[in-house]
């Protein structure tokens, strides 16, 4: 996997090209990648998938209103624990979007099954704007007694990475400081 460190995103290099080996779907573990638009997290995420598939892990790719959509869908035609199983079952499960919009109490359920029956058996790459730190929030806080569950089931022995966009891609923030999407 050829992932460019020196291209002003401030990427950890070890921690990637450890990633790059798969180990960490062997071990059952999520990534958490993060950062502001055009950061390029979704390539990263798809570099992830791209070399799970070369490893011969089965590995599917979702946006999360995509799904959560097709969940909502599959609940009206009785398909709902075959949409379940086809997100459930794969090795690697790369959830673009992530949280990108607060999902609906009925979206958080469906949401709470998915990573239930993931958890343990397999590895999920969550990809999203929002630093882990805040998705408690975006979950619904403390109105909601699924935020904690949720993240329960994915936070433990996650690998976290922030990507810092590069300084020409937004020349705005040159004199604001420290971009922090946080």
């Amino acid at each position: 996997m050829t992932i460019q460190s020196t291209s002003g995103r401030k990427l950890n290099r070890t921690l990637i090209e450890r990633l790059a080996t798969c180990e960490y779907i062997t071990e059952h573990r999520n990534i958490f990648i993060t950062g502001a638009t055009g950061s390029r997290k979704t390539h990263l995420a798809c570099a992830f998938g791209m070399e799970a598939c070369k490893q011969r892990f089965k590995t599917r790719y979702i946006r999360l209103p995509g799904l959560l959509l097709e969940l909502e869908m599959a609940r009206s035609d009785g398909s709902y624990k075959k949409v379940q199983a086809k997100y459930a079952n794969p090795v690697l499960l790369i959830i673009d979007e992530w949280l990108l919009l607060k999902p609906t109490e009925s979206e958080q359920h469906d949401i709470l099954e998915l990573l239930h029956r993931r958890r343990r058996n397999s590895s999920t790459i969550f990809r999203s704007q929002y630093d882990s730190n805040g998705w408690y929030d975006q979950l619904g806080g403390d109105d909601s007694p699924l935020s904690e569950a949720i993240l329960d089931r994915i936070k433990h022995d996650a690998y976290k990475i922030n990507i810092v966009p590069p300084e020409q891609r937004y020349p705005f923030l040159r004199n604001k400081g420290t971009f922090s999407p946080e």
